[in-house]
């Protein structure tokens, strides 16, 4: 097993990663069992697949445990269906001492989240990603959130879980092309931080039946708790994590949440950041060219004909525009990346051109 450590004071827990480690989790959360009503929030698919069996698992071991289902796909994020939990979870009898298990991809563990720190006045929750993306990204660092017409999460909270859970075991139950979207999201952390992780990852791409997902997962997962460790509230840092998502957010608001995969935004994105960083001469030609022909090698689906320019007001609404100003990622180098406060929207509407 590998342990991967969130250095957060009082609010620091653990990334455990594994094969099988889903059969463990009445064993691993044995001693925050004090009698407490315990809530899995998952999709019914998921039940099926994973959640039940996790129920009688935990049963079995004397756990009082219930759940409850959200629709699939990003519907599952709105004010709506948030009430509707929180109603439920009144009907369950639940209460302060209750803990939650998000067992689920980004969307569950996003709303779950959220959930969890609004519930009288904030509760324990536990993340049990499905999903490549949540495994690497939206399970670690506490962000959750919900969707309003307007934009992608504006209305959330950072809560940190008390614990995650990985097992890369579940990914043989998913579509490949779930798959393919989260190492969008692992290519991102060697882009920003481990150039030779971007390579390895690159290279393992030609074939996916090989490719050595607990490693990979570990190291994203590795990297992405040092950031959140050092910088919790996105105050600096933490917004590298973003590269890609500025224009890959107004992808996906664009075309429709769930219409295009989060991931896959991302990696579109991503390019546009290359292309931004090459023009704005911070990244080599040579460089970026490699950068653009390693992210391709995912089979990215084809994004159909759009305006640039009415990507714009969606940019505009992005969290990482504080006082008009965005906060843009860019890379240095393959493995360095930072934040730049020039980025117009010329060059926006240009590096959107680059991936029609």
């Amino acid at each position: 097993m590998k342990i991967i450590d969130v250095n957060l004071l009082n609010r620091s827990y653990s990334i455990q990663v594994e094969d099988g480690l889903l059969a463990s989790i009445s064993g691993l959360l044995k001693q925050s069992n004090i009698g407490q009503k315990w809530i899995i929030i998952s999709q019914h698919r998921l039940m099926e697949l994973f959640g039940f069996d996790l129920m009688d698992q935990l049963n079995q071991q004397g756990y009082y445990i219930d759940y409850i289902t959200v629709p699939t796909g990003e519907t599952a994020k709105s004010m709506i269906e948030f009430n509707r939990i929180i109603s439920q979870m009144i009907e369950l009898k639940c209460d302060r001492s209750t803990t939650i298990l998000a067992l689920g991809g980004g969307v569950v563990g996003d709303v779950a989240g959220f959930v969890a720190s609004s519930f009288m006045r904030g509760i324990d929750y536990y993340q049990i990603p499905t999903t490549l993306l949540a495994m690497v990204d939206s399970s670690i660092g506490g962000k959750t959130g919900i969707n309003i017409s307007e934009g992608k999460n504006l209305v959330g909270a950072i809560y940190q879980p008390k614990g995650v859970f990985i097992d890369p075991r579940i990914l043989d139950s998913l579509p490949r092309e779930e798959v393919v979207s989260g190492l969008g999201e692992i290519l991102k952390y060697g882009a920003i931080k481990d150039e030779s992780f971007f390579s390895a990852t690159s290279q393992h791409l030609e074939n996916l039946d090989t490719f050595p997902f607990e490693n990979a997962i570990a190291r994203s997962c590795e990297i992405k708790a040092k950031i959140v460790s050092q910088d919790e509230c996105e105050g600096g840092l933490r917004r590298l994590l973003n590269f890609g998502h500025t224009i890959g957010h107004a992808l996906e608001a664009h075309f429709g949440y769930g219409q295009l995969r989060h991931g896959d935004a991302v990696s579109y994105g991503m390019i546009s950041a290359g292309w931004i960083s090459k023009e704005l001469g911070l990244l080599k030609r040579n460089e970026y060219k490699t950068f653009k022909q390693s992210i391709l090698r995912l089979p990215l689906p084809s994004l159909n004909k759009f305006d640039p320019v009415s990507l714009l007001p969606f940019i505009k609404n992005d969290k990482k525009t504080v006082s008009g100003i965005l906060h843009f990622v860019t890379l240095t180098n393959i493995g360095s990346a930072s934040t730049n406060d020039n980025v117009t929207d010329n060059l926006l509407i240009s590096a959107m051109k680059e991936i029609q």
